[in-house]
């Protein structure tokens, strides 16, 4: 089946696949949103082990899929994972350190005689909601606004002694943190307003989650109202990025030389010229917004799965925007032809087709976290619980 498809067809459907993960990444990130608000929606030790635990139960499936992107990319577009991983290791590190230092959180947060203290695990936690969110974020939009970095396969070939053979260098020493500090271009400004609107909306997200898992009408008070101040927050720094965005010179392929090359309002072009992508995106944003019109404005309690639902759909089509329609998705602003394509960094035929018989096991995993997140939120958290069972985050 597969290895009848063109190799052009093969990359379009990793890069869905990528693009899939990506987005479930961003909506489980509703347990990095939940873990910066423990102070702010408790009032007393049980109340915040009830959000702890509400949140604990999935922290793992955060992980996981990260895990899963990560590896997913690797296999499917080597170039890109060895030019990002490899050079811009920095900004990478620190998202990997955030998400040890909240696994090693939830396991020691209420051990007997921990020597660190209940505290020092909470503020881990915090520590990571908030720098893993950011950084993402931070990360996914330099897909719009490029990188400094060269690629020069001729380096596997030129073994001179001067030169390391290597294909990818990066060209700054902060090695992908000045995705988030460097003025160069405004592009920290983009950047760190898309790390800001992911950082509100997984805030947004677990106000949501919260209002549905937990049966307390206090925390479920202070998440309604704390879920006005995250949405008029997460909407001025999202709209502020695309409204921008709309606006970008973007790095178009020329689909005959395969150059890369500056065109004016290219993502703009590309909502309109992807016509399936552009209601793929409305859809996601009007979904969110439902779901916190819900959580705002009605009793109800399902506004995480509108809400959780548009974040998939509007950041696949971000996704989207960013790889197909003659798109580089992972732009060097210090080599232009440096640029990566869903053409140019992937895998060969022979490695695509086979992981694309292994992809066919996705919906299998997936059907199985569907149940296994029913079967946990099959009874709701509350104060009983958590003051009864003795195994607790």
């Amino acid at each position: 089946m597969f290895e009848n498809l063109s190799l052009i067809a093969l990359q379009q459907y990793w890069w869905i696949i990528v693009s899939v993960l990506g987005s479930l990444l961003v909506f489980l990130l509703f347990v990095q949103g939940g873990q910066t608000m423990l102070s702010s929606l408790s009032r007393d030790s049980s109340e915040k082990t009830m959000l702890v635990n509400s949140i604990g139960r999935k922290w793992d499936l955060t992980f996981t899929t990260l895990v899963t992107f990560g590896g997913a990319f690797f296999a499917s577009f080597p170039l890109f994972y060895s030019t990002s991983f490899g050079g811009a290791y920095w900004v990478w590190m620190v998202i990997l350190f955030a998400f040890i230092i909240q696994a090693v959180s939830y396991e020691y947060r209420t051990k007997a005689n921990n020597f660190l203290g209940q505290g020092t695990y909470e503020a881990f936690l915090f520590l990571n909601g908030l720098l893993a969110t950011i950084l993402l974020g931070a990360a996914v939009s330099t897909f719009f606004t490029g990188s400094q970095f060269l690629v020069d396969k001729m380096n596997l070939v030129t073994l001179d002694s001067g030169k390391m053979p290597i294909i990818s260098s990066w060209q700054t020493p902060f090695h992908g943190l000045e995705a988030v500090w460097t003025l160069e271009h405004l592009a920290f400004l983009q950047n760190i307003a898309l790390g800001l609107a992911v950082f509100f909306l997984a805030r947004v997200n677990a106000n949501l989650y919260f209002i549905n898992n937990i049966n307390d009408s206090q925390i479920e008070k202070r998440s309604r109202r704390i879920l006005r101040t995250n949405t008029i927050l997460f909407l001025v720094f999202f709209l502020f990025w695309v409204i921008r965005l709309m606006f970008l010179d973007g790095f178009a392929v020329n689909p005959e030389t395969k150059e890369v090359f500056m065109e004016s309002n290219k993502y703009l072009n590309n909502l309109l010229q992807m016509p399936l992508v552009l209601v793929l995106f409305l859809l996601g944003v009007v979904s969110v917004l439902f779901g916190i019109f819900k959580g705002l404005f009605t009793t109800a309690k399902n506004g995480i799965w509108f809400s959780g639902l548009g974040t998939v759909l509007t950041v696949l089509a971000l996704f989207f925007l960013a790889g197909f329609n003659n798109t580089a998705f992972y732009p060097s602003t210090f080599d232009l032809q440096s640029s990566l394509t869903i053409e140019n960094s992937s895998s060969s035929h022979y490695t695509l087709t086979a992981m694309s018989y292994v992809s066919l096991l996705v919906p299998i995993v997936l059907a199985y976290i569907w149940y296994a997140w029913r079967s946990m939120d099959k009874k709701k958290i509350d104060r009983n619980e958590v003051e009864s069972d003795p195994h607790l985050y």
